[in-house]
């Protein structure tokens, strides 16, 4: 398994799982020696579960990549980040290319999961790791299947999503199918490589179109002084022909936002516009500005301007009862508000801090979480559920706030369907009726 982090540690203890000797390949030795030492620093993989397969021998961590030599299957699980233009970055699946390659012998399988565009694992991957001498599907197989991971999730794990796979040949999927059946409840075998990539983009591509209508319905439901939660549960009643999304201060994750940019980009090299994905990425990218605005209207309501005050931020990772802050809307939220010259304060059970480094800023501050005390409520100008996370005392929230903005509904959760009552402090941040 090469690269330990939320894609390749659970599927290395799954396939341990499975009766397979697992080794995990990470350039990281500090990450290496924690796991070896039975830390697992991936919130959906507890460490006793970790300590459990090192005590069995059936996995362990490692730097030396010469040990590839020794695997006959070889999973790629790195990142495949966007840089600032919204390219696709293969650079860690070029660098773990080489490091197989170097080291590739015949009848090895290699399986990519990392996310990118359709063509990547013959038009990059493939090149490089023939290198080697070694030519697939003759010498050594090779296949793509795309993770699927939702981080905190209680029902779908690793093992019960099941699992897309496609090779370069039939030969190769015949071997991924070998190698992967053990490990996953379902597999399902598509045509191509090229195919299996296009699954895993159209799948958050979808969501992410659909997140930006509801986003889009949200702002249209402000000038319609309408309640966007009314509205979405209600057609959420339909028994066919809807899927139900809902609003949010933004996109975050390490999919979602990123994802339909693959795809994008891949298109434009066949002088192809995919205008519906390029919309919905503008209507995403805007939320945080628009909550930025419904938190200055809110204090403009009560005389106060946005400079100078005091902003807590409840809820800082990118969902609900995780401790991930990969692209989460909130780090934009950090910035918009330090940018009015608001100070910025926030509480957050599973994020213990925020670096300069998840902000993207130079000045080298970072924010630590506060605890949550009727103290730092009320001392707060305002207050912004950004990420609803369930262990929240949103009573005391809602009786200690001067003002509360909430852009996840939880207040009409509360209240069911009722609105705000008149001379409330809650300002429905994605809803027509704020109650002030």
């Amino acid at each position: 398994m090469v690269g330990l982090g939320y894609v390749g540690l659970p599927l290395a203890l799954e396939a341990a799982r499975a009766g397979y000797r697992v080794l995990g390949f990470d350039i990281a030795a500090e990450r290496v020696a924690l796991l070896n030492a039975g830390h697992s620093p991936i919130q959906d993989v507890p460490s006793g579960r970790l300590g459990r397969a090192l005590e069995a021998g059936s996995f362990r961590a490692t730097t030396d990549m010469d040990l590839l030599a020794d695997c006959d299957v070889i999973s790629i699980c790195v990142p495949t980040p966007l840089n600032k233009i919204k390219d696709p970055d293969l650079s860690y699946v070029l660098a773990a290319g080489e490091a197989v390659a170097a080291r590739l012998r015949p009848g090895q399988l290699v399986v990519l999961e990392s996310t990118t565009y359709p063509g990547t694992t013959e038009e990059v991957l493939q090149p490089v790791l023939e290198g080697s001498g070694l030519l697939a599907p003759r010498d050594f197989h090779l296949c793509f299947s795309p993770e699927r991971v939702d981080p905190g999730n209680p029902r779908w794990n690793t093992r019960n999503t099941p699992k897309v796979l496609g090779g370069i040949s039939t030969e190769c999927t015949r071997a991924g199918l070998a190698a992967y059946e053990p490990i996953f409840d379902t597999v399902v075998a598509v045509s191509s490589a090229r195919a299996a990539e296009l699954v895993k983009v159209y799948e958050n591509t979808f969501r992410m179109v659909n997140i930006a209508l509801v986003n889009e319905l949200a702002q249209v439901c402000e000038r319609l002084d309408l309640d966007v939660w009314e509205v979405v549960d209600a057609a959420a009643t339909k028994p066919f022909g809807f899927m139900k999304f809902t609003p949010g201060p933004g996109l975050g994750g390490h999919c979602i936002p990123l994802d339909p940019h693959y795809l994008s980009w891949k298109m434009r090299t066949l002088e192809f516009r995919t205008r519906l994905i390029e919309l919905a990425s503008e209507i995403n990218a805007e939320m945080p500005r628009f909550v930025l605005r419904k938190i200055a209207d809110s204090l403009n309501e009560r005389g106060k301007p946005l400079k100078g005050s005091l902003v807590l931020l409840l809820g800082v990772s990118y969902k609900r009862d995780i401790d991930d802050v990969r692209e989460s809307p909130a780090l934009e939220l950090v910035r918009l508000l330090r940018d009015k010259g608001a100070a910025v304060r926030f509480h957050d059970a599973f994020v213990p801090r925020i670096t300069a480094e998840d902000l993207g800023t130079d000045d080298g501050e970072d924010l630590d979480s506060i605890e949550l005390t009727e103290e730092a409520l009320g001392s707060a100008d305002a207050v912004v559920i950004v990420t609803d996370h369930t262990g929240v005392d949103y009573g005391l929230v809602e009786r200690a706030a001067e003002i509360l903005v909430d852009t996840r509904g939880v207040m009409h959760r509360r209240r069911g369907v009722a609105p705000p009552e008149a001379g409330s402090n809650v300002e429905t941040a994605l809803a027509g009726r704020n109650g002030s």
